[in-house]
């Protein structure tokens, strides 16, 4: 007999038999557990009529019977109600994230959910959410955990499980058969619905994220730029470079104020370009929709493509600029820099290095150039002498707390969404939110630009980049916040703000000609592009360069 566990409420009058349960669990999770697949399936605009309660039922027949399946070979008695329980709470949450914010579970969706930190987490965290839970998991979870579950042999469990799983698979297949037409053209036009099955997108994401790390974790590190050499004349510490490259958070293109929004979110930039020392990049493509993804691609000397599906572990730009003798630093206002720092200094900002600052204990951007200046004098002084290259990994406008990301004092567009469910904001309203934070990035950068000029102003050559690592969605075809996979995310998600600043000394030393950086400002760029244009600014010869060329390589009047 299989083991006392089982015997739970034997004289209960109504004991189930393990599969029996498993097809209870079955049915719950692709009805109720696919609530947002269903909706989003209904919704399609070939799915009308007859149509849509054809292709329903026949994707239905698919997902019960590859549940029946799923469950009959892999959920055992000895885990049954633990497996259930888990299952109903996986399927709640991913439920509700879909349906909330039109977001799909891939790969990247769950490597990033990973490496999201407690301040981020608990941001998503809302009241609907836990209404959600309590209806999709606690109290079905209460209701499947008191059940009694008959006890039963091996010989006859087996049997039945793989019978039951037969069947699901004899389901699936012959329903695929008789529907095949409707599913292959649902598939293939319609591919965030892949993403969408409940449980298996996650069993599948979590799958690939964990084989992937593992595998990537045991690959050597490969030493890239071993030939970098700094090739400027030394100036000595007092006109040694100093450029700084800020890396934005979820700051999308559409909503610059540089790139011609209708509202005007980035004056003290925009005075900047008007004294002829800024140029705004109009046409650049991230490399990724989330950070996860984004940030160490910026800094890897793969174009796009190839990082996104490489398993390989490679030393990044900073890991040249490094070698080639420059001090390299970077400071953080967010979750981490996924790996991009970690073998140059680095600091994360806490809320005593500006506690005006850090109001409840997260820090605005402005805490960055509180920390820059006692961090950057900690560096090694004989690479100081040569040149500084300072990174600023900003918390920018990250959702869904966009009203988190500006002071109370600069909030120009009012009233603004203050609610994390983003879906029941006022549009107007999430805009608002939204635009301020990018208003407020707006200040937090001329303020840099401002410190550099001080800086520069006994002859010092200095340079600030900015890019954003990925866009946002504002509730456009109803999604919200970012991250979907790459080959189907919208451009808001992938069309990202990048600008130049210079100051005279700098232009001089590197013999740029403005007028030619100006005619580089509408042409397409994207992430791809960073690891050139870096070096290009700092002065770096490696045989790594030039892959794709920069945005200066064409206004050098010295290239090397």
């Amino acid at each position: 007999m299989y083991p006392d566990v089982l015997r739970m409420h034997p004289t209960h009058r109504r004991a189930w038999h393990p599969t029996q349960l498993l097809v209870v669990l079955a049915l719950w999770l692709a009805t109720a557990g696919n609530l947002p697949l269903w909706l989003a399936v209904w919704r399609l605009p070939e799915s009308t009529g007859v149509s849509a309660l054809t292709t329903l039922a026949g994707l239905g027949g698919v997902v019960l019977g590859l549940l029946l399946a799923f469950l009959a070979l892999l959920v055992w008695p000895r885990w049954l109600k633990p497996a259930g329980v888990l299952l109903l709470v996986v399927a709640s949450l991913t439920s509700y994230f879909m349906s909330a914010y039109g977001v799909v579970i891939d790969p990247s969706m769950i490597a990033n959910a990973l490496n999201t930190d407690v301040r981020e987490a608990r941001d998503l965290f809302t009241g609907t959410l836990l209404v959600h839970l309590l209806l999709g998991a606690v109290l079905p979870g209460l209701w499947w955990w008191r059940q009694a579950v008959q006890p039963v042999s091996w010989v006859s469990l087996l049997g039945r499980q793989i019978g039951l799983a037969g069947l699901g698979l004899l389901l699936a297949f012959a329903v695929l058969w008789l529907s095949f037409q409707d599913m292959a053209s649902l598939m293939r036009n319609h591919k965030p619905v892949r993403y969408m099955v409940n449980p298996f997108n996650t069993v599948y994401a979590l799958t690939r994220q964990v084989v992937g790390s593992a595998a990537q974790s045991q690959q050597p590190l490969q030493t890239m730029g071993a030939d970098a050499r700094w090739s400027a004349p030394p100036q000595g510490p007092e006109r040694a470079p100093l450029i700084l490259l800020v890396v934005g958070e979820t700051a999308r293109a559409a909503n610059f104020g540089l790139g011609g929004y209708a509202r005007d979110t980035t004056p003290q930039l925009r005075e900047l370009q008007r004294q002829g020392e800024l140029v705004y990049f109009s046409d650049v493509t991230s490399c990724g929709t989330n950070t996860h993804v984004s940030l160490p691609c910026l800094f890897s000397h793969l174009l796009g493509s190839e990082h996104r599906s490489s398993s390989e572990r490679f030393e990044n730009l900073l890991d040249v600029l490094q070698r080639a003798g420059l001090a390299v630093l970077w400071l953080d206002n967010q979750s981490g820099c996924k790996g991009v720092c970690d073998r140059v200094p680095s600091a994360l900002v806490s809320a005593a290095d500006a506690p005006e600052l850090c109001p409840g204990g997260e820090c605005l951007d402005g805490a960055l150039l509180k920390l820059l200046p006692v961090q950057l004098a900690r560096l090694d002084p004989e690479r100081r002498a040569r040149a500084s290259v300072v990174v600023l990994h900003q918390m920018g406008s990250h959702g869904p707390a966009y009203y988190k990301r500006s002071p109370s004092a600069a909030k120009p567009f009012q009233p603004e969404c203050t609610s994390h469910a983003l879906q029941k904001c006022p549009p107007e309203q999430l805009v608002n939110a939204y635009d301020n934070s990018i208003h407020y990035t707006d200040q937090v950068l001329a303020e840099t630009v401002r410190w550099l000029q001080r800086e520069g102003a006994g002859g010092r050559p200095t340079a600030m980049v900015y890019v954003s690592d990925h866009g946002e969605s504002l509730g456009e075809k109803g999604l919200y916040l970012h991250g979907m996979p790459y080959s189907m995310a919208p451009r808001e998600q992938t069309h990202v703000p990048m600008l130049m600043w210079l100051s005279s000394t700098m232009r001089s030393a590197l013999g740029v000609r403005a007028d030619c950086l100006n005619a580089q400002k509408d042409k397409p760029w994207s992430h791809d592009h960073f690891f050139s244009t870096v070096l290009e600014l700092t002065q770096v010869k490696t045989s790594l360069y030039g892959q794709p060329a920069g945005v200066l390589s064409s206004c050098l009047q010295r290239p090397d």
